[in-house]
């Protein structure tokens, strides 16, 4: 019969009474969201432009139709997109330098990097067939004006012994390729928490017919060239 009087506890889950049930169902609400679940992302103003961006509507245009004399304002050479490659040869021996590395590149692009893979077998590198080894991301849009903007005013200004850019590495296509020996120029790495500092490559797209007026595209785009005796 002692059995009998004891209360009944409450099935696992309900609220308790009392002020702790208010307690309980507040820490609830405020829970955090599982883990990978969604998240919105702010919305922009709807009159936001990136600052390169409207340097481009509004000087570099004008400042290329009155150099080259075009006739058309589609003749004007612009900005078709931005190639970040990230070679990681070590991933030979450790798959996860590839993860590392693709994790480092899309914080400095904003966006999610593909994972580049091995197309034939090299038994002298010990690489296989389909085996990760880097990863790239081609950037277009307001996201390759938004990097642009970064990579010009705050990455190169932090490159070691920076004596400026190249004026001949143009392939004769009105593109422009670059090299960076360090990611960790770039203001998003955490230089504490970086395990090792990759290489990457920087190609600029446009389309220009020659590599005269890419490279004048890029000099009104504040691209730092040396100049060459």
């Amino acid at each position: 019969m002692a059995d009998d009087k004891k209360p009944k506890r409450p099935p696992s889950g309900a609220p308790q009474g009392g002020k702790g049930a208010e307690k309980v169902q507040k820490v609830k609400k405020a829970a955090p969201k599982a883990a990978g679940e969604k998240v919105a992302a702010t919305p922009r103003p709807k009159d936001y432009k990136p600052r390169m961006k409207a340097l481009y509507e509004q000087e570099v245009r004008k400042a290329m139709t009155e150099k080259f004399g075009y006739t058309n304002g589609m003749q004007i050479p612009r900005l078709e997109k931005i190639v970040l490659n990230m070679g990681v040869g070590e991933a030979v021996n450790d798959r996860k330098k590839v993860e590392n590395a693709a994790g480092d590149l899309a914080l400095i692009a904003g966006q999610k990097p593909v994972v580049t893979r091995a197309r034939k077998s090299i038994a002298t590198f010990k690489v296989r067939d389909g085996m990760a080894l880097g990863a790239k991301v081609t950037l277009r849009g307001d996201r390759m004006y938004e990097f642009l903007d970064r990579f010009v005013t705050v990455a190169l200004p932090r490159v070691k012994d920076f004596r400026g850019l190249n004026p001949k590495s143009f392939d004769g296509r009105g593109n422009y390729a670059l090299g960076l020996k360090e990611h960790i120029v770039f203001p998003e790495i955490d230089y504490d928490r970086v395990d090792e500092i990759w290489g990457m490559d920087v190609i600029v797209c446009t389309s220009a017919k020659n590599d005269d007026e890419a490279r004048e595209l890029l000099k009104n785009f504040n691209f730092p060239f040396r100049t060459t005796t």
